[in-house]
């Protein structure tokens, strides 16, 4: 049976807006489905017909509806542990701010972190206020092994790894590995942007001691906004850094003497936001119950699509993209991304020049990515070779 899907009707909006254009760079911004159009529409007349009485709506449809499909896709065992934020840099914040006080926190995460994570920590540890281990990403099939031992050997605050990691595609391994036998008092957070939606993830088992991050900008194809928490029961009960909508389900009460929380994952929560990318989450979520779709059906159509381009560039010749060039390999049993990441000293050299083409990809220093998702259907990769063919690409 073939594994690529053709939904590009689905996504006729976007594509119709430039219809040149093929996404490649899939991995970062997908495009957004039709049913976000109207959901984007369905914000706006809420606002307008109910004013401050919108956040009602907000909190009591709005939310619940996406933290129940978000759950399912993870199987968490309770929606309510979802906490949203426009950004998942609010809930590093957060998580930051429930770590001990009166010294410098011992933190142990990957040498492949994104920007989000990486910048954070590298400025706190300029000022010496976090003591950072950071082990190497690579070799890659170890690397939950690794991160377990140094987490045992450091008796860190908080540990920290994404679950498919941006520089290369490549996964953290076995979450349960991971954690296995960590001592109960360190925080663990995953961070699965790569992973939410890209890869089939069964959270049921660590969900009472991971926290898990993630949003709707990429493989969850609901754009800016749209980030959510895990959050297990029990760790980071009293934020330091928190907002009022933390407090939101009693703003009416007196106030009082002490700063509260819902035992939740309301406790996590920030102050005012935008709710329109979550508006757009829900119309996906609601969406892809309707078309059955799958996160192991969309990781299988991904992985499909990948093979044909591989393929297909290798036929090409094209220094700088052979199969030798990638960093994680790609094939039966390996496990990976919806993308594909090449090392190349030619990467910004050849994403400019598919840029030119009309072909989207991205490039990180000397790592060349091409990403595959809903959005991408088989004739737009055979549309990207036939261009790349007939321009000499060499």
């Amino acid at each position: 049976m073939n594994a690529i899907l053709d939904l590009s009707t689905d996504f006729a909006r976007f594509r119709a807006t430039a219809p040149t254009r093929i996404n490649l760079a899939a991995h970062s911004h997908h495009d957004w489905p039709d049913v976000t159009f109207a959901a984007q529409e369905c914000c706006w007349k809420d606002a307008a017909r109910l004013a401050n009485d919108k956040w009602s709506v907000v909190f009591g449809e709005v939310i619940p509806a996406v933290q129940r499909g978000i759950a399912a896709i993870l199987g968490l065992p309770d929606p309510s542990s979802l906490a949203f934020a426009p950004n998942t840099h609010d809930f590093l914040r957060r998580l930051l701010s429930c770590l001990p006080a009166g010294r410098a926190p011992r933190i142990v995460t990957s040498d492949a972190e994104f920007h989000t994570a990486r910048r954070q920590f590298a400025r706190l540890e300029d000022d010496g206020l976090v003591a950072i281990e950071r082990v190497p990403a690579e070799p890659f099939a170890t690397f939950a092994a690794r991160v377990n031992a140094a987490a045992r050997r450091a008796a860190p605050d908080l540990v920290l790894v994404s679950q498919v990691f941006f520089t290369s595609g490549a996964t953290c391994g076995s979450l349960e590995e991971l954690v296995g036998g960590l001592d109960e008092t360190t925080f663990i957070v995953i961070d699965g942007y790569h992973g939410f939606m890209a890869r089939p993830t069964d959270l049921s088992r660590v969900a009472h001691r991971v926290f898990y991050m993630a949003g709707g900008y990429k493989y969850a194809m609901a754009g800016e906004g749209a980030c959510f928490l895990h959050c297990p029961p029990g760790y980071g009960a009293r934020p330091r850094d928190t907002g009022w909508f933390a407090d939101f389900g009693a703003l009416a009460a007196p106030l009082g003497t002490s700063v509260g929380y819902p035992g939740d994952g309301r406790r996590f929560l920030g102050a005012t936001f935008d709710p329109v990318g979550l508006y757009r989450q829900r119309a996906v979520l609601a969406w892809m119950e309707e078309r059955s779709l799958t996160v192991a059906a969309i990781h299988a159509h991904a992985t499909a699509l990948m093979a044909r381009f591989l393929d297909a560039v290798d036929a090409l010749g094209i220094a700088g993209m052979t199969r030798a060039d990638l960093i994680t390999p790609f094939g039966a049993g390996a496990a990976h991304g919806n993308f594909l990441t090449f090392r190349t000293d030619r990467a910004g050299e050849i994403e400019a020049t598919l840029a030119a083409l009309g072909i989207q990809c991205d490039h990180r220093a000397d790592r060349l990515r091409f990403g595959f998702g809903l959005c991408t259907a088989a004739r737009d990769v055979d549309e990207a070779i036939t261009r790349m063919r007939m321009s000499g690409c060499e």
